[in-house]
């Protein structure tokens, strides 16, 4: 019925797109959000840096004349930076009409998780993650760690909005008026 550019989903009258996460990893850590969330997921894309945001921000990237802030997961996460290589991949989230590029090292599926096979998050949880995590899905032997995209894309402490970043990103990158004259003055 529906499919993503990825390729990866193909939503069939049986599932519910609410239960649908795509999961990627990070450090070797399965990761999910809901697919709901998800534009698209894009190869690594030449990444513009802006100043006085926190490092975990790596900077903007156009897409297809859209430019779009981008989150380096390992780094918001306080992991080690690693080199990009060639399945490091970029997840488009829309949060309320906002795109934001998340940068991890490497997407691995779609699934289905029903809700009563998610449980809820840790206490001993480290700083960097509490909050951002909704929940731990099960699924057979596996454990998928769910994040909570709107606190994913905030962070409170820094008071980091990427909504915020993101237009005033496309503002400084639209093109000014034109100026009368081409610039010149008639004097």
């Amino acid at each position: 019925m529906a499919e993503r550019e990825s390729g990866l989903l193909e939503v069939t009258g049986n599932d519910s797109i609410e239960n649908m996460y795509l999961t990627f990893e990070v450090e070797k850590e399965t990761y999910a959000v809901n697919i709901a969330c998800v534009t698209e997921i894009v190869g690594m894309q030449r990444i513009s840096e802006i100043p006085d945001v926190p490092n975990y921000i790596k900077g903007a990237m156009n897409l297809r004349g859209k430019v779009i802030p981008v989150m380096d997961q390992r780094l918001r996460f306080q992991l080690p930076a690693r080199a990009y290589d060639d399945r490091t991949t970029i997840i488009v989230l829309d949060l309320e009409g906002v795109p934001t590029g998340l940068v991890v090292d490497l997407v691995t599926d779609v699934l289905t998780i029903p809700q009563d096979k998610i449980e809820p998050p840790p206490h001993w949880l480290n700083s960097g993650k509490q909050g951002v995590i909704k929940g731990l899905g099960k699924l057979n032997d596996n454990v998928s760690i769910i994040l909570d995209v709107p606190h994913l894309l905030y962070d409170k402490e820094l008071h980091v909005d990427t909504s915020k970043v993101a237009a005033n990103v496309q503002a400084e990158s639209e093109p000014s008026a034109p100026k009368r004259n081409g610039g010149r003055s008639d004097g």
